[in-house]
């Protein structure tokens, strides 16, 4: 009975503080609404803020419910400008699940989004996450919504000693315990809300927490130290090469990389395969390369990247292998590029040699 009233304490005191402190978000609805979330909306933003920070995602949720304000807008749009519209964000395959997801809705549902977790797990794309996220923000579901900033907060409350990975199980039953029936969406974003501004990963405000009189982790000396994490493993790094070809009227050639793989789908510069051991720099055909001095370095999430950069600048008459296309370099902002391949463009375009001509 102690502990029921010890986790009914923690919702209870934590929607107090939500309803005054709420982060005004493009995608919420205010704290104890009436008027619920947009479903679209909701989905949107939390499939753009994984492993991405509101910061970053604002603006990329602004242009695209500018561009798509509907599920049907975005299930109609053309994969190219989707996937151009999401370069920079990362993590390119959630732009492909996004479409797909999208499609599914406008074509087996009508345009409108399952309203249960069951039901919306089964979207193409929709992982627990997501799901129970949509279902309680939206529908107002009580769901359990466990995050990287609730999985924090979660462990921390009940000093969860168990590391990740492994602890999940138990840290996810623990935010089980202290969901409320009512009010399961604002709780959650509050819980999420707690967690990036208050009990965040270093150096937690514990002075100001709403919660820290029923956190085990702030009786302890080091409240820092929960979530408690395994050893990382060296994350391996990899070694390519990618060449910028640019043609005399001011175009540059890009290619578009494979649907399935690593940033599937998107517009990028012809590269290399990408090895641990540096491959041979085999340029796509004959012509004056420049090797820039320096290589593009780019990390990602299970490995890092050493990529070499080759100029060539060619007559207009020059006709690349394989399927491409030119593009004006005044507008190549608009071609979407992936920033490891942005970053490739912006150090070519800095190489001053003028005398790589074909």
């Amino acid at each position: 009975m102690r502990v029921e009233s010890s986790n009914r304490k923690i919702a209870k005191d934590l929607l107090a503080h939500y309803d005054v402190h709420a982060r005004r978000l493009p995608w919420r609805a205010p704290p104890g609404s009436n008027e619920a979330a947009d479903p679209y909306r909701v989905w949107l933003s939390e499939v753009m803020l994984q492993q991405t920070t509101v910061a970053a995602v604002a603006p990329y949720f602004a242009r695209f419910t500018d561009r798509w304000p509907t599920v049907a807008d975005l299930a109609a749009a053309d994969d190219a400008e989707v996937m151009a519209a999401w370069a920079g964000l990362g993590y390119y395959a959630r732009a492909r699940n996004l479409l797909a997801c999208a499609r599914a809705v406008a074509r087996d549902h009508g345009g409108t989004f399952p309203d249960t977790e069951e039901g919306l797990r089964a979207l193409p794309g929709v992982g627990a996450y997501t799901a129970a996220a949509v279902a309680a923000i939206a529908f107002r579901r009580r769901a359990v919504v466990v995050d990287a900033n609730v999985e924090r907060v979660v462990a921390r409350l009940f000093a969860i000693a168990t590391p990740l990975p492994a602890a999940r199980s138990e840290i996810r039953a623990a935010a089980d315990r202290i969901t409320p029936d009512a009010r399961a969406g604002d709780f959650a974003q509050a819980m999420m809300d707690l967690g990036a501004t208050i009990c965040t990963p270093r150096n937690p405000a514990c002075g100001v927490c709403p919660l820290r009189e029923d956190c085990a982790a702030f009786l302890t000396a080091d409240p820092a130290a929960f979530p408690v994490k395994a050893a990382k493993k060296a994350r391996p790094h990899r070694h390519g090469h990618v060449w910028w070809i640019e043609r005399a009227d001011g175009h540059v050639w890009l290619v578009r990389r494979p649907d399935k793989g690593l940033l599937g789908g998107m517009r990028a510069l012809p590269s290399s395969d990408w090895s641990a051991a540096a491959p041979a720099a085999t340029p796509p055909f004959p012509a004056r390369w420049s090797a820039l001095a320096d290589p593009v370095t780019h990390v990602f999430t299970h490995f890092s990247l050493d990529l070499m950069v080759h100029v060539a600048r060619v007559n207009g008459d020059c006709v690349p292998p394989g399927q491409g296309e030119w593009w004006p370099l005044g507008t190549l902002e608009q071609a979407g590029l992936p920033t490891l391949f942005r970053r490739a463009a912006d150090a070519a375009i800095k190489e001053t040699t003028q005398d790589a001509w074909l």
